[in-house]
């Protein structure tokens, strides 16, 4: 494989809380890479399909609606660009539980996969990106030069999550995140189209007990060895 145009992509996927998209942004900041949350694109879509009233449960439906849509990642000066939808840029109304239990139900779906999938390796294809989700290094870039596999106990994962929500001005029943955690993990890891693992050559790090900046500092003399 040659080398891409802006660097190479890291790949950073982990169960639903772990911190992904903080440490990712993190990472990207200090490489001075763009970062994409992937995670994202699924709650656009389910937020979408939520306000337009779209059955859930009607695969062909999500997709007519995800053909629709305008998708856009506009510049916003940090690394992480804007999603925009039909001109529109999305931000705290992604981010409540409601879209978030939608989108885990959304994206069970091979199509919607599909859909998703080469609409982020459009996004990453040059590379001097840092992106996370769920199969990044298993489906989206299997080719991507480095591959982490963040992981933490659903304990700590359901207080972090507390914690984010609180931060933004939003409610949070801790039980009931760790009740959606652990539901999220068992659908993630069984689902039949491209589930939740670890890329057989992926480093895996387990954050439970670890602080943001020692992940960041693992990851990142990772990235040293990978481009040295």
């Amino acid at each position: 494989m040659g080398k891409r145009p802006k660097g190479i992509i890291v790949a950073i996927d982990g169960p639903a809380g772990v911190g992904k998209s903080t440490i990712g942004r993190m990472v990207a900041s200090s490489l001075g890479y763009s970062f994409i949350s992937t995670g994202k694109m699924y709650r656009a879509l389910a937020w979408k399909a939520l306000a337009s009233g779209a059955d859930l449960g009607d695969e062909a439906a999500l997709m007519r609606l995800a053909r629709a849509i305008k998708w856009e990642l506009k510049p916003s000066g940090t690394p992480e660009p804007m999603l925009c939808l039909d001109g529109a840029v999305l931000d705290r109304e992604i981010t409540d539980e409601t879209v978030g239990k939608a989108s885990s139900s959304i994206s069970k779906f091979a199509a919607v996969r599909v859909f998703m999938r080469d609409m982020q390796r459009a996004a990453g294809a040059e590379g001097g990106v840092v992106m996370e989700g769920r199969d990044i290094g298993t489906n989206v870039f299997p080719d991507a030069e480095l591959k982490i596999y963040l992981d933490a106990s659903p304990e700590a994962r359901a207080r972090r999550r507390a914690g984010q929500l609180r931060d933004q001005g939003l409610e949070a029943d801790y039980g009931a995140i760790l009740d959606f955690i652990i539901k999220r993990d068992e659908q993630d890891s069984g689902r039949k189209n491209n589930p939740l693992k670890q890329a057989e050559d992926g480093h895996y790090l387990d954050s439970t007990s670890l602080s943001r900046e020692a992940v960041v500092a693992e990851i990142l003399g990772l990235c040293d060895k990978v481009m040295a």
